[in-house]
């Protein structure tokens, strides 16, 4: 069975000082927790607070996005190399965030997965539906395209290094959840997808997180669908208690 993983994205949010404040509050919450993977995504600023502050833990670290390149005239970007110099081992990309305001697409989705690869993190791949697909019927070719065009660029050694973050962008950050049987649904098309690239095994083997008004109330349920292998969460991940209750939603 795959081990599930319970990510935090904290997108633009606390101070060092803040986030040494959540893992002191956070770190014994979660001291117990072996059924999952904890993985918690900081601001860049925040990675070495936040490194620091898991160091002999359960809990590991990642950042919100890289540039595909390894170094060079590039303002305010950050490369792959400098972030696992850091000591995080996961980075997101491809956030609807990204994709909406930053105009990230398919194809530099590739180029970014590909460099965290080479650079020994592991990326969480983000794909999802806007609202206006959805109601047009559309949410299958939407998944379909950004994983052929996207993720299928990666040979299957590529693949098996990946997770996956199903995030349908009209709930996010909405309060409004797909609920557990559409989540599923479009776990499953993701699913089908990557078979028919990588075959029975592979597909198998990926691990598909849910992102999207993911809270304490709704986590156990989602987590009880068998092709739901954990969560990416928001604005619960920020404060203590509340990302705690998710990780732990066996209990």
């Amino acid at each position: 069975m795959n081990k599930p993983v319970m990510a935090g994205n904290w997108k633009m949010y606390k101070a060092p000082a803040d986030t040494q404040a959540f893992f002191e509050a956070f770190r014994p919450l979660v001291a117990a927790a072996r059924h999952c993977e904890i993985v918690i995504c900081p601001p860049f600023l925040d990675l070495p607070a936040a490194l620091e502050s898991a160091r002999g833990t359960n809990i590991q670290i990642g950042a919100q996005n890289l540039y595909w390149a390894k170094e060079g005239a590039f303002t305010g970007e950050v490369s792959g190399p400098m972030i696992r110099s850091t000591g995080a081992t996961h980075v997101i990309v491809g956030h609807s965030e990204r994709r909406q305001f930053f105009g990230e697409t398919d194809a530099t989705v590739l180029q970014r997965t590909i460099a965290a690869l080479e650079s020994g993190l592991t990326p969480i791949v983000c794909v999802g539906e806007q609202l206006a697909h959805r109601e047009a019927g559309q949410t299958e070719a939407v998944l379909c395209a950004q994983c052929l065009n996207g993720i299928a660029g990666l040979d299957a050694q590529q693949f098996a290094k990946i997770l996956i973050a199903y995030e349908p962008v009209w709930a996010i950050g909405t309060g409004k959840t797909a609920t557990p049987e559409i989540a599923a649904e479009a776990h499953s098309i993701i699913r089908r997808e990557m078979r028919q690239k990588y075959g029975d095994q592979a597909a198998a083997n990926l691990r598909i997180l849910y992102g999207g008004s993911v809270k304490p109330d709704n986590a156990k349920i989602l987590m009880a669908q068998s092709e739901i292998n954990g969560v990416l969460v928001g604005g619960a991940s920020l404060d203590a208690t509340s990302f705690a209750k998710i990780v732990n939603y066996q209990s």
